[in-house]
C-alpha cells in the first residue's frame, strides 16, 4: 500500500476483510502511522492505539459513540477502553489477519476527525 494522507484515509473506505489480504509490514505501518498523528505502533506491529483523556465520564461515552457510528458505517470494529471514567483508549487491527491493513489507518483518520 502506498502512503497516504490523512485527508486522503478521511475520503477513504473500508473494505472487507475476511482474511486473504496480506498484513502491513511493520516498515510499512510505521510510514503510514506518520499521517496520523498521536497513533502508535504495538511492539508486535500487529496493532495501532491512541489515548485520549476527556472531560469527564459523559463526554468519554459520548465520544465513544461516535466512534461507535463510525466504525458501524465502516464495518471495522476497534477495541475501545474506558478506565478511569475520563481516559479513553482505542486500539485497531484486522482481526482476520492478525495485523494492520488500509482499514485501520482509515479508520484511525475517522477517529481523528471526531476527537
Amino acid at each position: 500500500m502506498a502512503v497516504q494522507s490523512a485527508d486522503q484515509l478521511r475520503q477513504g473506505s473500508c473494505k472487507p476483510c475476511e482474511g486473504g489480504v496480506e498484513k502491513m509490514s511493520a516498515d510499512e505501518a510505521r510510514e503510514q502511522l506518520k499521517q496520523v498523528q498521536g497513533w502508535e505502533l504495538s511492539a508486535d506491529g500487529t496493532a495501532i492505539t491512541k489515548s485520549w483523556t476527556r472531560k469527564h465520564f459523559k463526554d468519554c461515552m459520548a465520544f465513544l459513540n461516535k466512534v461507535a457510528d463510525i466504525a458501524e458505517a465502516e464495518q471495522h470494529h476497534p477495541d475501545m477502553h474506558l478506565t478511569g471514567y475520563k481516559k479513553v483508549r482505542i486500539a485497531l487491527m484486522t482481526h482476520a489477519i492478525d495485523g494492520l491493513s488500509e482499514n485501520d489507518f482509515i479508520l484511525a483518520a475517522k477517529i481523528d476527525e471526531v476527537a
